[in-house]
């Protein structure tokens, strides 16, 4: 990803934000868009092109883990432009922050969804395994 396509970025993140009900201010998308590019930050982007422009997005980061000696993979943000659903582009980001993530001594990755995400969930069922882990956080 480069600077020039921040504005598709932008777009498809909104997008992705709107899906889960939610926002966020000018300055976390110009924080996040500069900590995506920065070779001194721990997240990172992906993105999925077609005939020129941004079909779909993944965002991921490198953490610790009390439970490992390396780090865990977290796949934070995963977004195909509706109109590409179904042609494998979620897929092939999944699979390559496998390969990132591979790539730098991380074998685990893992990420969330809403229970109600039927369409993304029979992806996740096909590459992933679900947990039986449920998130919590501060009220």
């Amino acid at each position: 990803m480069t600077r020039a396509d921040e504005p598709q970025w932008r777009s498809l993140w909104s997008d992705y934000l709107r899906f889960y009900e939610s926002a966020v201010s000018e300055e976390v998308y110009a924080t996040t868009f500069a900590r995506l590019l920065s070779d001194d930050e721990p997240q990172h982007a992906l993105i999925a092109e077609a005939d020129g422009r941004l079909v779909g997005l993944v965002h991921f980061l490198y953490h610790r883990h009390n439970w490992r000696i390396e780090d865990v993979c977290y796949l934070q943000d995963l977004y195909a432009d509706p109109a590409m659903r179904g042609r494998g582009v979620g897929r092939a980001l999944i699979e390559a922050v496998y390969a990132a993530a591979d790539r730098n001594g991380t074998p685990s990755v893992y990420w969330m969804t809403t229970d109600n995400n039927a369409r993304a969930r029979l992806l996740y069922d096909r590459i992933g395994e679900v947990t039986p882990f449920i998130k919590y956080q501060r009220g």
